[in-house]
């Protein structure tokens, strides 16, 4: 992508009206653009970092061979009704339509999933089955004022997975714990299994929570034994006793990444949602649910991987893998033959699928483009100019040292170092 031709939505500030440094961040490097409290738009940038969070997530997703579906944001209120929802969701966004029917903006879908996979289950020999979405989801939050990490609108992958008994629900369930621990490994991220009451949902869940200073969240966690609670089930302080090892325990605010639950019948209930068996005996269906919040990750992985100078994306979330960098000079002549070399280098990154932002742009200072490209956070930054002559001046973001590279070695360099900080 030439950046010359690309979109410009950077400040020289932070927003003024934004209380948490991931909205300001993000603000301020182009990534997104408040709209109003609780809801904003993600611009190029912020997109491109969305779909990479999306492909990890499909892509484990279809490990747990989880098929994928989209549903409808807007939903009939008698379906709320079945499920006592429509009067007990503080939270539920409610519409009045032309027809005099009112309808809910869906702040989470069991509602209308069971009714569909009603139509795809029959007896024991279609189940089971696991049915997910990445979907824009709706909560009339009190207080959005935590950017990215609680919004009114915001980006949500949720699986629901129907079984035909509570032994494999709860296999299903185990798998899925091992499934969303890898996907935030994948995303640079080390997040906590913690235990949490279930809320509306079932009567317990777990959550996986990523342990920052700016958390809403307060977990009680053991390091010695992995062992850990939020806080609404535990009331401990810290330097307790562990009551699993015996170890202190720590106190910290942790924000939550995702969150499953065993529904057990909870659902399948006000739907009559049933199976047969092979005696031709009928059931009910079980049910669990699995969600992860895609633009809330982003959130979280700006207000984790930063400096005083900006972002410092891990590189399988980044917007760009690579930021090629020419600095020209006021030799027209060189100025071609810097070009020649940096537009050589560009084709070859592309063509070896390191996906590039090529900062070919004039009458640009050095310094500015620095500080941009800082700001932005793409991992690796790769400097043609006059001075560096037949070499190219090649730094890791989140690295203080630079380091001279022969043109040729360039694409074998910045792969293999790609390679080993992946697996570090």
């Amino acid at each position: 992508m030439l950046q010359s031709h690309y979109p410009y939505f950077a400040r020289k500030e932070a927003p003024k009206d934004e209380e948490s440094y991931n909205a300001q961040i993000l603000i301020r490097a182009g990534f997104i653009e408040k709209i109003m409290a609780g809801v904003y738009a993600f611009l190029p940038l912020g997109l491109r970092v969305l779909r990479n969070i999306e492909r990890i997530v499909r892509e484990e997703m279809d490990t747990m061979g989880a098929h994928e579906l989209l549903l409808p944001v807007l939903s009939p209120k008698e379906n709320w009704q079945k499920t006592g929802r429509w009067d007990s969701l503080d939270v539920l966004f409610k519409l009045n339509a032309r027809d005099k029917k009112e309808y809910a903006l869906g702040p989470t879908h069991e509602e209308i999933v069971v009714p569909v996979g009603q139509k795809a289950i029959l007896s024991y020999r279609d189940l089971p089955l696991g049915l997910y979405q990445i979907q824009t989801k709706f909560r009339d939050e009190p207080r959005a004022k935590s950017g990215l990490l609680r919004g009114r609108e915001f980006l949500m992958k949720d699986l629901y997975s129907f079984h035909a008994t509570v032994e494999d629900l709860e296999s299903y369930y185990a798998q899925a714990l091992v499934v969303y621990k890898k996907i935030f490994s994948r995303l640079g991220l080390t997040a906590l299994q913690v235990e949490a009451s279930g809320g509306t949902f079932s009567q317990y869940s777990h959550e996986f929570q990523v342990l920052t200073e700016n958390g809403e969240d307060t977990i009680i966690h053991c390091p010695a034994c992995g062992f850990a609670q939020n806080r609404e089930i535990n009331t401990q302080q810290e330097g307790d006793a562990c009551p699993h090892c015996g170890k202190p325990v720590h106190v910290s605010a942790g924000s939550e990444v995702g969150n499953i639950f065993q529904l057990k019948t909870k659902y399948a209930t006000p739907f009559g949602l049933t199976y047969t068996d092979a005696q031709g005996a009928t059931h009910e269906v079980q049910m669990g649910c699995y969600g992860i919040g895609i633009s809330r990750l982003m959130g979280i992985l700006a207000e984790i991987y930063h400096d005083d100078k900006g972002l410092l994306w891990p590189e399988s979330t980044a917007p760009f893998r690579v930021h090629l960098v020419v600095l020209y000079g006021q030799d027209e002549a060189q100025n071609k033959l810097l070009q020649e070399k940096a537009s050589a280098l560009y084709a070859s990154l592309q063509s070896h699928a390191l996906e590039t932002l090529f900062d070919d742009r004039m009458n640009i200072s050095a310094g500015q483009k620095f500080a941009e490209s800082d700001l932005m956070g793409i991992p690796y930054r790769l400097v043609i100019s006059q001075k560096t002559g037949e070499k190219v001046e090649v730094k890791k973001r989140n690295e203080q040292e630079m380091n001279m590279v022969d043109f040729s070695d360039v694409i074998q360099y910045v792969s293999i170092k790609q390679e080993i900080d992946m697996t570090q």
